[in-house]
Parts: structure tokens; sequence; C-alpha cells
């Protein structure tokens, strides 16, 4: 609710009330934008945590794992030497199922 009372015309009084709500509500709505941005940014940004690693190469046993999404492929070499066309795959399939589930 905005009220102006500085001019003696009532047409000037609605016409700057009108500009006063106008700012207020891209105020609003700029800091709702601003709010969800930062949101999705601090889900994205981990704490760093030994806890939160993303993949493990464990090269006694051959093993790689990708613990975002639960994958462990026995072909470490194989990996390293840059066929990871399968991790790849697994990792566009499970983004596409989160996706989905949001809607």
């Amino acid at each position: 609710m905005v009220t102006c009372q500085d001019e003696k015309s009532q047409i000037k009084n609605k016409d700057k009330a009108f500009k006063v709500l106008k700012a207020r509500l891209y105020d609003l709505e700029m800091q709702k934008q601003q709010d969800e941005i930062a949101g999705q940014r601090k889900s994205q940004v981990g704490s760093g945590d030994r806890s939160e690693r993303i993949r493990t190469y464990n090269f006694p046993q051959g093993r790689v794992s990708d613990h975002r999404i639960g994958l462990t492929l026995y072909k470490l070499e194989q990996f390293l030497d840059g066929d990871i066309d399968e991790v790849v795959d697994a990792l566009i399939t499970n983004d596409q199922a989160e996706k989905m589930k949001a809607f």
C-alpha cells in the first residue's frame, strides 16, 4: 500500500504513488530472485569435509568409485587413460532423473 500527498493535484499524487509502488514491487521481485540464486549456490558448495568426497581412486584394487551416484567400476587404468564415458553417462542419467523428480 502506498500513499502520496506531496502535490496539490490528485493526479500527480496518484502518478507518484504508482511509481513508488512499482519500485517497491520491483525490489521485492529482485530480492526473491537473489535469494533463490543464493540458495542454489549454497546447495552446490560443500563444507570441504572429507565425508563429502566425490570420487575415490583405489589403485591396489583397480577401482574407481563415484560416491554421488553410487557407481563403482573396476577399470581404473582405462579411466585414467580417458575412457570416462561410462561414468559420464551414469552422471547424465542421474541428473536427468533428479530433474524429473523436481517436476
